[in-house]
């Protein structure tokens, strides 16, 4: 990784403070918009019976997903998640667990990311599909986490 992409990968680990995927743990390892890796732990993200809530396997994906979606976009635009499906193929009880947004489809309005889970022996866990609306940014959206050399 260079040291653009590692600063990249810092900023969007930064940027997650106080939100979702920050709170469940999520950590991006590597980001493009082509291919975004991160990972979850299992521990905490669990549904009563110590499995991976499905629902966590769901937000790893849409952050993935969407990371992919927003780097792809642009500075001026943002990606909005509109769906999002996912197999749930086997549990998780322990570990992390890994994920891979791959982009199927990147144009102007639409971007559409596989996202392939696996457990800490490379076993899938889920395999889920997200779809962004890329939309021009609004003029009091915030600040954009995607630096200027990314987008």
């Amino acid at each position: 990784m260079t040291d653009d992409q590692q600063e990249l990968v810092e900023l969007l680990n930064g940027v997650a403070q106080g939100h979702l995927p920050k709170a469940m743990g999520v950590e991006i390892l590597e980001a493009t918009a082509d291919r975004v890796v991160g990972r979850m732990p299992v521990k905490g993200n669990t549904q009563p019976y110590g499995l991976l809530h499905g629902g966590a396997s769901c937000v790893l994906a849409e952050s993935l997903g969407s990371t992919g979606a927003a780097l792809h976009a642009g500075r001026d635009r943002i990606a909005v998640g509109i769906e999002i499906n996912a197999t749930h193929h086997r549990s998780a009880t322990d570990g992390y667990v890994t994920g891979v947004a791959t982009k199927l489809h990147a144009g102007r309005s639409l971007a559409t990311y596989d996202i392939v889970i696996t457990d800490d022996d490379g076993r899938r866990i889920c395999t889920a599909r997200l779809t962004c609306m890329l939309r021009d940014r609004p003029p009091a959206g915030g600040e954009n986490p995607v630096p200027p050399s990314a987008g």
